[in-house]
């Protein structure tokens, strides 16, 4: 059976589309019976106009982090979602036991540079253009109750030139990430990911 996703999302969903693309190409194993945005933003237009279920849940609804991230997961379970897959998804969500594992992230640098509580999209890389990196790229990770922590799956990398800003930077990484997920999701599919004393082993990689 094709890997269940829910994808959650904050803003454009171009991870979100790009997963759906590559599961239509037939390159992910997969269907994503739910999408679900932490605000009103134009992925959740792109989500219904490609076919897919999608729900606008604020954590400004509920009281707590802890009873918004139940709302969340139990909307989850619903769909018998495999795995969840942050896809700019900015909101704090507390991960339950059960899916210790089964969340994955992606995040525009080389874990652990460059991480923590509002760093993200073009604050990351100008934090590295400022650096003066030769190097930068993205990281897809399991996700645990830390900001972009958790068990490293895939890295990869792209050049830093003299002549970049955020927005032309940019722009390489989400190329590499628009790589890098997919492929990630796919081992997790063909249940080739082996987490083990905090890391992950790929189970017969060439």
């Amino acid at each position: 059976m094709p890997l269940k996703l829910a994808v959650l999302i904050s803003g454009g969903g171009s991870t979100m589309i790009n997963l759906q693309r590559n599961i239509q190409a037939g390159s992910l194993d997969a269907s994503i019976p739910l999408v679900v945005a932490s605000r009103p933003c134009t992925g959740v237009e792109k989500a219904e106009s490609a076919g897919l279920t999608a729900v606008t849940l604020s954590p400004k609804s509920f009281a707590s982090t802890d009873e918004y991230s139940q709302k969340l997961f139990s909307a989850v379970r619903d769909v018998e979602a495999d795995l969840v897959i942050l896809a700019g998804f900015l909101s704090k969500i507390i991960i339950p036991e059960d899916f210790a594992n089964r969340v994955m992230n992606i995040h525009p640098s080389l874990l652990p540079a460059f991480c923590g509580k509002g760093m993200y999209g073009h604050r990351v890389h100008e934090a590295v253009i400022t650096r003066g990196c030769k190097i930068s790229g993205c990281t897809v990770h399991f996700c645990d109750n830390e900001y972009d922590h958790g068990p490293i799956i895939l890295q990869q990398t792209v050049r830093v030139d003299a002549t970049d800003n955020a927005d032309s930077l940019a722009e390489r990484v989400q190329s590499a990430e628009c790589e890098a997920y997919p492929k990630a999701i796919q081992l997790y599919a063909e249940n080739r990911l082996l987490v083990k004393e905090g890391r992950v082993h790929i189970v017969n990689e060439s």
